[in-house]
């Protein structure tokens, strides 16, 4: 059988170790700052029905299929695919759930999903999502969009701090479909979500050719779709806004609703934001799915703006039904594959080790395997990754071995004895007891570098 070298597939990357120290870190992060707000983590299956997952919307050329390699149903699948997003997933454990819930339910949670779409830079068949809901059992007050907004800028805060993880800063882009659809009722638009979806289309297309399409396939007037494309052009980064809308001389209560509510989340961010972080009001952003109902969120990542949005979301009123009960809720979804993959391929960020070890075990030679692995077991139980040299090699050689992984310690065992541990960074040696010694707290992980010096 001939053999050959193994390609990488397109669309499911894959890190090294030490790039998968990188995405254990924004794990990390993103878990505790979550748990600090008081979410709960859940995991949900892989799979779900395929009548749950086309509940979305157009996402039909998205899900990836189930079958057996022998499967003989006539539609040649189970009639279940891979979850593409968190959300619908969630919204079924809601209704399956509910008795056992306390409401309002605050959760988090860390998943691979697949998407059957072009891979491209920032878009994966495979990827990491980390997402934020709070899910309300009949009602679920505005305040909650406000606390989603927070605890997430709270989380980009800590990935985008150069003495954490040091990300490149981010945009928090905010908007309120009610303000959308308020204003579009009161310009006397027929087909508001059809003029919606054609504005969320700015990103892509020049405004010229989003007026064309605004009046060719949504049926609005010239004067019309100039109002429309006015109201998507403000973006401010406070609540001045609101006289911007106004002056553009358009009435309707939906359309106050909405202006209330985003100048609300608008202020109650102001004071937790910096220049690495910014929320700003973005009113072209309607967010294409028809399911958000109030506040919707996409964020852009400072000099990557080409990936389009990494982090989005917002508020959908009535995903989750029994029938009987709605479950209103708010959410938001950072896509950390997104994020990373550009940034770890381009080697922008690292970790300053492949392993998490941060000493080596030296090995005089193989009959003091016995005795350096006790050594080692003492610095583990006193919570100090380490290995033992995998051979009795000159020491120089085993000095060398801890270099390339990076490893910040070597541990040595002198003849009579005692104990040494050198810091092969400096070259500084010192006496040491196995079951005391600890590394400085910026050596016992691995550390996140950003190699652009940003």
């Amino acid at each position: 059988m001939s053999r050959s070298t193994p390609k990488p597939m397109s669309g499911f990357p894959e890190f090294l170790p030490a790039q998968r120290q990188v995405e254990r870190a924004v794990m990390d992060t993103l878990t505790e700052t979550f748990e600090l707000y008081g979410f709960a983590n859940i995991e949900t299956r892989a799979v779900e029905p395929l009548d749950q997952l086309l509940r979305k919307g157009d996402t039909s050329k998205e899900v990836y299929l189930l079958r057996r390699l022998h499967e003989e149903s006539e539609e040649g699948h189970a009639g279940i695919g891979l979850h593409f997003d968190l959300t619908v997933p969630f919204a079924r454990y809601v209704l399956e759930n509910a008795g056992k819930l306390e409401f309002p339910f605050r959760r988090y949670q860390l998943q691979k999903v697949w998407r059957g779409e072009r891979p491209q830079d920032g878009r994966y068949r495979e990827f990491l999502q980390a997402d934020i809901d709070i899910v309300g059992q009949g009602e679920l007050p505005f305040h909650h969009d406000v606390e989603v907004t927070k605890v997430m800028l709270a989380a980009l805060g800590r990935l985008s701090n150069p003495e954490s993880i040091g990300l490149p800063g981010f945009t928090l882009q905010v908007n309120n479909r009610k303000l959308i659809q308020g204003f579009y009722q009161g310009l006397g638009v027929a087909d508001a979500d059809e003029a919606m979806r054609l504005i969320d289309k700015l990103d892509k297309l020049p405004a010229d050719k989003v007026r064309e399409l605004l009046v060719d396939e949504a049926g609005l007037s010239a004067e019309q779709a100039d109002q429309c494309l006015a109201l998507a052009a403000i973006s401010t980064d406070d609540d001045s806004f609101v006289d911007q809308v106004r002056a553009l001389g358009v009435t309707n209560d939906l359309l106050d609703e909405g202006l209330t509510e985003l100048a609300e989340l608008m202020r109650a961010c102001a004071d937790i934001t910096d220049d690495r972080v910014r929320i700003r009001a973005e009113l072209k952003i309607a967010r294409g799915l028809d399911y958000y109902t109030g506040t919707v969120f996409e964020t852009r990542l400072d000099g990557y703006e080409s990936l389009g949005s990494i982090c989005s979301g917002g508020r959908y009123d009535s995903l989750a039904s029994d029938g009987r009960t709605t479950y209103p809720g708010v959410g938001i979804s950072l896509g950390v594959s997104r994020v990373l993959v550009p940034l770890v391929g381009k080697g922008l960020v690292v970790a300053d080790r492949s392993v998490p070890s941060a000493v080596l075990v030296a090995l005089p030679d193989e009959e003091s395997r016995g005795a350096s692995e006790k050594i080692a077991d003492a610095l583990r139980a006193n919570g100090v990754p380490c290995e033992v040299a995998a051979s009795a090699q000159k020491f120089g050689k085993q000095i060398r071995y801890a270099e390339r992984r990076g490893i910040p310690f070597v541990w040595f065992t002198r003849d009579d004895g005692s104990h040494q541990v050198k810091d092969i960074r400096s070259g500084d040696q010192v006496d040491a007891d196995p079951a005391a010694w600890t590394p400085p707290a910026s050596d016992l992980k691995p550390t996140i570098i950003r190699t652009d010096n940003q």
